[in-house]
């Protein structure tokens, strides 16, 4: 039987090296085709390390960091990383979680590109990164109120802007909506042709 290289690994193989080597920080391993770990925020910085590291794996292409909300948890943000090994043929998905006050170890000084995943991460869903170079909102205006990708932001969000002419330049001001301004409309429009019909069809049998 030939001797296993780092080019031939298998999932289970793969699954038992992140064990070795993370056994008390992972929480969940799933496996469909893809890899998803779930680990503690803790060892962030050091897991994401050791997958772009390792000789065995060769996760050195940073695709994607998002957030996910799930605002009825203690820990209500998820942070997914996402990782491919270009030579290996392999994506994985890392996920963590964390809560309002709890910083997430940033991966900027493994990945250079995290820098601004983990910028619209913050300015989105206010999940921060520690020792971040950069921490500052990016995508939202100046003096933005609020996470928009929150799932209890308000649709309306909580200020508008707009130009005074009598100020002669752009304000920010409480958002107010009158219920006059409001346009209301409770049928489906995929379901008004079978009212309309309906409606044909008492007028006929009148």
């Amino acid at each position: 039987m030939p001797k296993k290289t780092p080019a031939n690994l298998n999932d289970e193989d793969i699954q038992k090296l992140l064990y070795a080597n993370f056994k008390k920080s992972i929480i969940n391993i799933e496996s469909y085709h893809d890899f998803s770990v779930s680990i503690a925020s803790e060892i962030t910085h050091d897991f994401i390390r050791f997958l772009k590291e390792s000789r065995d794996l060769q996760y050195s292409t940073l695709i994607d960091i998002c957030g996910v909300d799930y605002p009825n948890r203690p820990d209500r943000f998820d942070v997914v990383y996402h990782l491919l090994s270009m030579t290996k043929n392999k994506r994985i998905r890392v996920k963590i979680s964390t809560s309002d006050n709890q910083p997430v170890p940033s991966i900027v000084n493994i990945f250079p590109a995290a820098e601004w995943y983990e910028r619209e991460a913050y300015d989105l869903y206010g999940i921060t990164f520690s020792n971040h170079p950069d921490m500052r909102r990016m995508l939202t205006d100046y003096n933005f109120q609020g996470f928009p990708l929150r799932k209890d932001f308000p649709l309306t969000g909580y200020t508008q802007v707009r130009y005074d002419d009598t100020q002669k330049r752009v304000i920010q001001e409480p958002v107010e909506l009158g219920q006059e301004f409001r346009d209301f409309d409770f049928e489906s429009p995929w379901l008004g042709h079978i009212s309309e019909a309906n409606s044909n069809e008492t007028n006929e049998d009148d």
